[in-house]
């Protein structure tokens, strides 16, 4: 186990870069005394978001980078040709060992292209995917896979939730995870092509606890600790997932602030609700992890702000003290 975790963050991708970034990152050093955080963007742009702020300047160190890549941009070639951006640079640190993880709330396609291409995968791994934490009733769930493989096959979709076991277990602390398959029926006979070819394999696959179907209804509830589908799939629930929760939040205050009695009632309630409406912000599970590759990469919401990042940071504290990526190739290839 590391003495010293290091931390790539890409300081210039994302809505709200380099401020919210910034302030994420600093966030997290001043919680956690076990990080040291590596800001990868335009020098004088961060520096001046630095500026005023109470860290541990040992703990915090700036890479320059002149180029940014930008979300519209074609992924293959921006990571081919801008070899000075922050998410090159901060995705190289992770490949040569310098830093043990990777962070970004830029481009999606480019993180994906670059994890695999610069980061590489774990030897065996077929298809890595993005895997976010959700909240639920009794926690969270891993959603695997959220938006790298929308034409993912049954083998890959095996993969997916023998990775997602493995980091619930070791990152979330969850023994034996429950492990579930989307589907439009409890039923094993229901299901596209796709799951009625899956569904037989998850069953007999032996280092997973398969629990059957689940109907995405039934994801809130916290009935699975894994939730495996592909990635179309995935992206659809978690893009639903995130509005829902964001519109409840909406629809609650408003209510709560509508007449005279009710602003009485709230001032009673708000600290039990701010406590549930927390459990269900997103931005308190940090972001989706790239799993399956030799080194850590997070993606984060491209609106991720300081809370977003800084809780990402501490994911990747957790996710590289467990020795995840070592416990992948022990449980999966040897």
């Amino acid at each position: 186990m590391p003495d010293n975790i290091c931390v790539a963050i890409d300081a210039m991708g994302g809505d709200n870069a380099p401020c919210e970034i910034v302030k994420g990152a600093l966030l997290a050093v001043n919680e956690c005394d076990k990080v040291t955080v590596y800001l990868v963007g335009v020098t004088e742009l961060i520096e001046k978001e630095l500026t005023g702020k109470s860290y541990d300047r040992n703990r915090v160190v700036l890479i320059d980078a002149k180029e940014i890549i930008d979300t519209a941009e074609p992924p293959v070639m921006a990571i081919r040709k801008k070899k000075d951006s922050s998410l090159v640079k901060g995705l190289t640190m992770v490949k040569e060992g310098t830093c043990d993880a990777f962070i970004s709330a830029g481009s999606t396609g480019a993180v994906l292209v670059g994890g695999q291409v610069l980061v590489g995968r774990i030897k065996g791994i077929k298809r890595p995917p993005l895997a976010p934490l959700i909240p639920t009733e009794t926690g969270v769930s891993i959603l695997i896979d959220c938006g790298a493989n929308v034409d993912a096959r049954p083998e890959h979709l095996i993969q997916f939730a023998q990775l997602g076991s493995i980091y619930m277990e070791y990152v979330v602390g969850i023994e034996n995870p429950k492990v579930a398959i989307v589907n439009n029926g409890a039923e094993e006979e229901k299901g596209n092509a796709l799951v009625k070819e899956t569904f037989p394999l998850l069953k007999n696959c032996p280092d997973i606890n398969f629990i059957g179907s689940i109907e995405a209804r039934d994801i809130p509830a916290g009935i699975a600790d894994v939730i495996v589908c592909e990635a179309f799939v995935g992206n659809v629930i978690l893009k639903l997932y995130e509005g829902v929760g964001a519109t409840m939040i909406k629809i609650i205050k408003k209510g709560m602030l509508s007449t005279a009695r009710a602003k009485i009632g709230a001032l009673l309630v708000k600290p039990a609700l701010k406590k549930t409406l927390k459990a269900f912000d997103t931005e308190e599970y940090g972001g989706a992890p790239l799993l399956g590759l030799n080194g850590l990469v997070v993606k984060t919401h491209g609106s991720a702000k300081a809370i977003e990042i800084k809780n990402a940071v501490l994911q990747c504290v957790q996710f590289t003290e467990q020795e995840v990526g070592k416990k992948i190739q022990e449980r999966l290839f040897s």
